[in-house]
């Protein structure tokens, strides 16, 4: 097969633009539909697991008919979410003017999600270290995990600067610290790790 034939075509690339706006309105519109629906759920504790019953559209997947790995990666987002505020964290949070980024990620797809299947997004606290916290999502159908991730999550001020864990505990209104974390999530998150913003991060290969 010719170079030529891979080449994108100008009707391939609008499909693509069109696909990847149609899949961050999707996406716009889970939330907001999350945030109406969602304060009619029993409340939860900040350890608890959060539950969050979802189903494949067709926006959601890419050229093999599958969801798209980056798609569960968003996906990810509304359970986060979700937790926070029915535990009550995400209002005070709002409150006292700290939001939360993701500072890491790492997901193992197991197996594929397919169009209109139906899933629950399993989202709970995993622990806490070196000044971030920790979330694992599962992605299950019929009990069975189909992918697992675990988030390292930063909480930064709006004021600026990262918020400490003890003011986050007075938030949560409990040690986070006590939360246990699996060893190799702890030397992940450390051998993945980039310099901090104020130190030099430069582009640099091996040489082959």
């Amino acid at each position: 097969m010719g170079a030529t034939t891979l080449a994108p075509t100008r009707r391939t690339r609008a499909a693509a633009a069109a696909a990847r706006q149609n899949g961050t309105v999707n996406l716009l519109f889970r939330l907001l539909w999350l945030m109406v629906t969602v304060r009619r759920k029993p409340r939860l504790d900040f350890r608890d697991v959060d539950r969050l019953r979802m189903r494949a559209r067709w926006t959601d997947l890419d050229q093999l008919r599958h969801v798209n790995n980056g798609v569960f990666l968003s996906m990810m987002d509304l359970g986060r979410v979700d937790l926070m505020v029915r535990s009550g964290v995400w209002k005070q949070l709002m409150d006292a003017g700290i939001y939360p980024v993701v500072a890491a990620q790492t997901i193992t797809y197991r197996k594929s999600l397919q169009w209109r299947q139906r899933f629950v997004l399993e989202t709970r606290m995993a622990g806490y270290h070196d000044k971030a916290l920790f979330v694992e999502q599962r992605f299950v159908v019929d009990g069975e995990i189909y992918a697992r991730a675990f988030v390292k999550a930063r909480f930064l001020k709006r004021s600026g600067g990262t918020v400490p864990i003890d003011e986050l505990n007075a938030i949560a209104g409990e040690d986070l610290t006590r939360i246990p974390l699996e060893g190799w999530v702890q030397r992940w998150a450390d051998d993945a790790a980039l310099p901090s913003t104020r130190a030099e991060a430069p582009s640099e290969w091996p040489a082959a």
